[in-house]
């Protein structure tokens, strides 16, 4: 039996409510814009040799969106629903988030007439 948790065409429903929630609340959706825009004009170099600019990217976005979540996530006792609500985040597919994101600032910024050193990222 295979188990098919994809929705909305996002990896699961966790992922897909974040990223809704990313886009639909302006503030919000103009911070990540500009820091997936960012990350894109000026790329971390890869660490390891099999790592090209766009996996330094997507990870850097990746964790920025993760450590921002955490940060905001309320401080709640211990109970079953700060349970709930932590494995709900775990499921969370942070890097299909950052490599949408980054595609949709890589176009934006090519469309605004920018240049972009590496053209993978």
């Amino acid at each position: 039996m295979v188990n098919t948790t994809t929705y909305n065409g996002w990896s699961n429903y966790e992922t897909w409510a974040v990223k809704l929630w990313l886009d639909n609340e302006q503030g919000t959706q103009e911070y990540w814009s500009e820091r997936a825009k960012d990350i894109l004009r000026d790329p971390r170099q890869p660490v390891f040799s099999f790592q090209t600019t766009a996996d330094t990217a997507r990870q850097d976005l990746a964790e920025e969106l993760k450590n921002g979540h955490e940060e905001d996530a309320p401080q709640m006792q211990p109970s079953v629903y700060s349970d709930l609500l932590n494995a709900a985040l775990s499921e969370v597919d942070w890097y299909e988030i950052a490599e949408v994101m980054l595609a949709d600032a890589r176009e934006n910024l090519l469309a605004d007439g920018e240049t972009l050193d590496d053209e993978e990222a």
